[in-house]
């Protein structure tokens, strides 16, 4: 009596690999998800990409953003961006600026979700109402109103400076005007706007760690520092990614803060607290100076800047998106 074949190890791969769906298939199943992302990428495609695209026509040019450009100058505009002073000093205020903010924002932002992320606590609901309500506020009304408040304590913080010998008698410290301490005021401002923001995208992805991973580790007799280093910090790493970029992304873009608190032109040259943005504004809309043509170079700049960020997000979200811990990771104590 002959004995069946085995199933080769070719067969057996074969009959339980299962078959991929195709893209067409793929878009079908997902239509809806395209269908609610469609508003915001034509937003953004009109708004951000299209505008970066046709400002490259202007940066050929000599205009003053009445009529039609005519005199054409080639890339005259470019090498005076580069040799510009003032376009490298605005470069490094923003920086600076980024430096400042998003370290001490990220920070705050997780310390707080953490807090505000425990069951236990009472009336968490309204805490986050209170500490996202700033994120909601126009940063133009907000400068405004904060600009009162630290003019308002520069004559009693200069009289504390003086009696403990930090300033000169009679010597007067304008925290808005002061190239020494204009632009870190403006970051404390900035940290505080977008607390809420951050706050809320760490909220959700602490929500989205699987509770069975605490409760494994206690069982294990994890302490609360090792659940957090352990446990809360991995799972973090992906969406921290997400979050890391768009604090960063915000804040190269800071504008109406430094208006607010500093304003334009040659107050915020003076005060050290001109960035990319107002430098781009002051040579597009100057009133003696305007030169469309010159700015639209400078901001190229500034969105090849966002690109290239927005690639390093994409990149590095894909890399820590696919070793992402899950329940089958084993959490080691």
């Amino acid at each position: 009596m002959s004995t069946p074949a085995r199933p080769t190890n070719h067969m057996t791969a074969s009959r339980g690999r299962e078959r991929r769906p195709g893209l067409g298939s793929r878009l079908v199943a997902a239509r809806w998800s395209y269908l609610l992302l469609a508003p915001a990428v034509l937003l953004v495609l009109a708004f951000v990409v299209y505008p970066l695209v046709a400002s490259y026509p202007y940066t050929l040019y000599n205009w003053n953003g009445v009529g039609t450009p005519s005199a054409y100058v080639g890339l005259e505009n470019f090498r005076r961006v580069a040799q510009d002073s003032f376009f490298w000093a605005a470069f490094r205020h923003t920086f600076l600026y980024v430096l400042a903010v998003v370290p001490l924002q990220l920070l705050l932002s997780l310390i707080l979700a953490l807090v505000l992320n425990n069951p236990k606590l009472r009336g968490r609901n309204l805490y986050r109402a209170l500490f996202f309500s700033p994120a909601v506020t126009s940063q133009l009304v907000m400068g405004i109103v904060i600009g009162f408040i630290f003019t308002g304590i520069s004559e009693p913080l200069s009289r504390g400076l003086q009696s403990l010998g930090l300033l000169q008698r009679g010597e007067l410290l304008s925290l808005l005007s002061d190239p020494r301490t204009a632009l870190w005021m403006i970051a404390l401002v900035g940290v505080w706007h977008g607390i809420g923001y951050n706050m809320v995208y760490f909220l959700a992805a602490l929500q989205g760690i699987p509770q069975e991973l605490y409760e494994a580790a206690r069982i294990d007799g994890a302490s609360p520092r090792q659940e957090f280093f352990r446990i809360t910090l991995p799972m973090l790493r992906a969406p921290g990614v997400v979050i890391v970029f768009l604090a960063v992304m915000g804040a190269l873009g800071v504008f109406e803060l430094v208006v607010a608190l500093s304003g334009l032109g040659a107050t915020s040259l003076l005060s050290g607290t001109e960035v990319v943005s107002t430098y781009i504004y002051r040579n597009a809309f100057g009133t003696q100076s305007a030169n469309v043509g010159f700015a639209s170079a400078a901001a190229l700049f500034m969105g090849l800047l966002t690109i290239v960020l927005s690639v390093a997000q994409l990149l590095a979200y894909r890399a820590l998106g696919v070793r992402r811990p899950g329940l089958e990771t084993e959490v080691r104590l």
